[in-house]
Order: structure tokens, then C-alpha cells, then sequence
């Protein structure tokens, strides 16, 4: 993208209500409840000279100030704390899996939202993992025996060729990013890229609701601040697929956008919710509720 690249990118952002702001998102842990407690885990971490403060809207999650990499200490090797993002944590909670529902993870690699749905289900139930690329796989695999995953499947492929019906999806689908997390992302990205992840992830979509069984409920996010890949998508769903909304009930976050570029969308969209940074101190993210009708 030319030098414009930016302005074009925050033109968008102000139509929808957004802005940016280069800040810094604080390093952040979720507790794995497999394998430890707070109670157990803090004081230890506390040790190492780790400063902690519990993320209100997540059940697990600290914010972790360290003077030396959170992943280079025994806890994290033994499993007892995964590293992931305060925003990257919620769609589990909102999914709210149960130790006897069938789930089914569809892009699960590197496997920081599935040791986290089978942290929900006390390791009872069944998930099923999938990833793509075959290059993700180990550390999907590494991930799940290093937090003490005992309840998951996971397969190399197509999340479409699963054979059987699931309770609940979470479809964390792959997507263009945001500026936080890449260096230079404005530069990088063009609107055709935007629309490419966005007719990508509508057929990802399309897929999960035909594997959910009536009544149940998917969890569609993403990492990007983008309409076309969130909002609008969403809108699509409501109009081509047998879903509704559910609110995602959370003390932070925007409700999504009900206008985008001069085009009004269905009022029900104002149920998921929108992660400005500048706003969340997290990185931007989007999710979704559906229920299948």
C-alpha cells in the first residue's frame, strides 16, 4: 500500500465511531485451572518477583509485570499459566462450555483458546481441534500436553470434514490483524486484502452453522478491527444463514456498529461487541454470539 496507506485505514476507523492510539498492552496470563489455582499459583509467581493484577472481565486472567520472559520460568513450562492476551480470553468465556457438550474448536492452533475450553469443562466432555496448517500443529499438539488437556481431539485439515453435529463452535477465525500486532500493518494491507479474509471467513461461517446442532450456540471473533470481517459478516450470517444474535454480555468493549460507511445493518448487531484499543487497553478485537435456529 502507498504512503496513504494509513489515512485510508483511519478514515474507516472515524466512520465507525473508532480512532487509534500507539499504546502499550501490558503483558497478560490466564491461570490454568487444569493443572493449578490462584491460590496455589500467585504466591509462587509472587516469588519470582511478578507483579500481578487480576483482569476483571476474565475468570483467569492477571495482568503479569515481570522483568524477565514469562515463558522462561517452571510454571509456564509445567503448564500451570498460559500466556495470552486479556482480549484473546474472553471468546471461551462467552462460549461457556460445559463438561458434557461436544465442542468443536475449528482453527485451534497455537491452542491458547482450546487448553482454555477444556479448562471450562474440568477435562469431561469432548473436543474437537482442528488446524489447517501444517506447520501450527506442533505447537497445538506441545500446548495441549503441557497444559494437561485430556479431553481433546486434534486433527490436521479441514474443520468442514468433521463428521458429526456439535453443542457449541468457536470459530476464531483467521484474519487480516490489527495494527497492534504487526509492525508496519498499514502498510501491509490493502482493501482487496480486507475483502479476501472477509469472503474467507464467510465461507468458514457457513461451514461451523452447518456443523452446530439446533440450539446451539458459536462464538464467531476475530483479531482485526475491520467491518467488512466483523460486522459485516455478521450481517451476512443474519441474512443467509439459519442464526440469531445472542448478547455478549461484558463490562467492556463497544456494541458493535449498526451503520458502516453510510449503510445501516440489522439493529441486532449492536449485541456483539468492538475492542478499541485505545478504549479496552487490549488489542482489537470483535466477537460474536449465535445461536442456530
Amino acid at each position: 500500500m502507498d504512503s496513504d496507506g494509513k489515512e485510508l485505514f483511519l478514515e474507516k476507523y472515524a466512520l465507525i465511531g473508532g480512532t487509534i492510539e500507539q499504546i502499550k498492552i501490558p503483558p497478560t496470563i490466564r491461570i490454568n485451572t487444569l493443572k493449578t489455582t490462584a491460590k496455589e499459583l500467585i504466591p509462587r509467581l509472587e516469588k519470582h518477583g511478578i507483579k500481578l493484577t487480576k483482569i476483571t472481565y476474565t475468570k483467569n486472567g492477571y495482568v503479569a509485570e515481570s522483568k524477565f520472559s514469562l515463558g522462561a520460568i517452571t510454571e509456564y513450562l509445567l503448564g500451570y499459566y498460559y500466556l495470552q492476551e486479556a482480549a484473546a480470553q474472553i471468546p471461551v468465556e462467552v462460549l461457556d462450555p460445559k463438561p458434557t457438550e461436544t465442542i468443536l474448536d475449528c482453527c485451534a492452533a497455537p491452542g491458547g483458546k482450546t487448553t482454555q475450553i477444556a479448562a471450562h469443562m474440568k477435562n469431561q466432555g469432548t473436543i474437537i481441534a482442528y488446524e489447517l496448517k501444517p506447520h501450527r500443529i506442533p505447537s497445538l499438539l506441545m500446548n495441549l500436553e503441557r497444559c494437561g488437556v485430556k479431553n481433546t481431539n486434534a486433527f490436521l485439515g479441514n474443520f468442514a470434514s468433521a463428521k458429526q453435529q456439535f453443542d457449541k463452535i468457536l470459530l476464531d477465525a483467521p484474519c487480516s490483524g490489527n495494527y497492534l500486532l504487526e509492525q508496519g500493518w498499514f502498510e501491509k494491507r490493502t482493501p482487496e486484502d480486507i475483502q479476501k479474509s472477509s469472503d474467507i471467513q464467510k465461507r468458514l461461517l457457513q461451514d461451523a452453522v452447518g456443523l452446530l446442532k439446533p440450539g446451539g450456540t458459536l462464538v464467531y471473533c476475530t483479531c482485526s478491527l475491520e467491518p467488512e470481517e466483523n460486522e459485516m459478516n455478521v450481517q451476512w450470517a443474519l441474512e443467509k444463514l439459519p442464526v440469531r444474535l445472542e448478547k455478549v454480555n461484558l463490562e467492556i468493549g463497544d456494541e458493535g456498529a449498526t451503520e458502516v460507511f453510510g449503510k445501516k445493518l440489522n439493529p441486532e448487531i449492536k449485541k456483539c461487541k468492538r475492542f478499541w484499543p485505545h478504549k479496552t487497553k487490549t488489542e482489537g478485537f470483535f466477537i460474536a454470539k449465535m445461536v442456530k435456529t
